[in-house]
């Protein structure tokens, strides 16, 4: 087994048994959604993990080494990476994040939280992985909180999803002028899930590749509603 990976771990209360993984996007570091997280309110004490992704080159940035869940096989021009983000993926580079993602959840599982509260999310490239795995993952989870974000590797989401993952309540959101990931291409990946019955909820919002105060308070009522003693 891997390595469980380094990160900052926030609890916001004594003995939580509620868990929010958080990922963050490229080239940052699990320090980015810290500040995010100490602004929300939550009605039960939570275990915040948020995982430092590994150093890797990354093409799109001329193989720069940098921290990313997985490459990003595209070209520099933004009209590029809208018409070939989800043809041409490094599916190696996610399928080894899932596994990573699924070690931080077992580890959640054996501190005694049940994964029913147990809750993934992710900004951008964080965003794409959480939600690869948690449609993939075989319980239940919490909830899934996919910011700025698409779908990736769609093509094996039907032979690989789990039925949990049918009733996983799923929390997304998108900028109107995202210049890294364009707004319709987050929506296209919304639509196909709700196509296929996921419990999708949808918010866009006016900014760019970026998180908003009305989206932090909408990630607050949504998470406050699903989290119970």
């Amino acid at each position: 087994m891997p390595p469980i990976l380094p990160n900052i771990t926030l609890e916001t209360g004594k003995e939580p048994k509620h868990s929010i993984i958080w990922l963050h996007g490229l080239g940052a570091d699990g320090e980015d959604f810290v500040p995010i997280a100490e602004e929300l309110e939550l009605p039960v004490a939570v275990r915040y993990i948020f995982p430092h992704a590994p150093m890797r080159p990354v093409t799109i940035n001329g193989g720069y080494v940098m921290r990313a869940w997985y490459d990003i096989l595209t070209g520099a021009a933004s009209a590029e990476i809208s018409a070939n983000i989800g043809r041409r993926e490094d599916s190696e580079g996610i399928r080894a994040s899932q596994i990573q993602i699924e070690e931080l959840i077992a580890q959640e599982r054996q501190r005694g939280v049940a994964a029913k509260n147990i809750f993934l999310a992710g900004f951008s490239q964080g965003g794409a992985v959480v939600l690869h795995t948690g449609l993939r993952h075989p319980e239940q989870l919490g909830g899934i909180l996919a910011l700025s974000t698409y779908l990736p590797l769609p093509q094996t989401l039907q032979a690989e999803a789990d039925a949990c993952a049918k009733v996983t309540p799923i929390f997304m959101a998108h900028g109107h002028g995202d210049p890294v990931i364009p707004y319709a291409f987050g929506k296209a990946s919304a639509d196909m899930l709700s196509r296929q019955h996921y419990e999708l909820e949808w918010h866009g919002y006016d900014m760019p590749h970026a998180v908003c105060p009305e989206e932090i308070r909408d990630i607050e009522l949504w998470l406050a509603r699903r989290l119970s003693g």
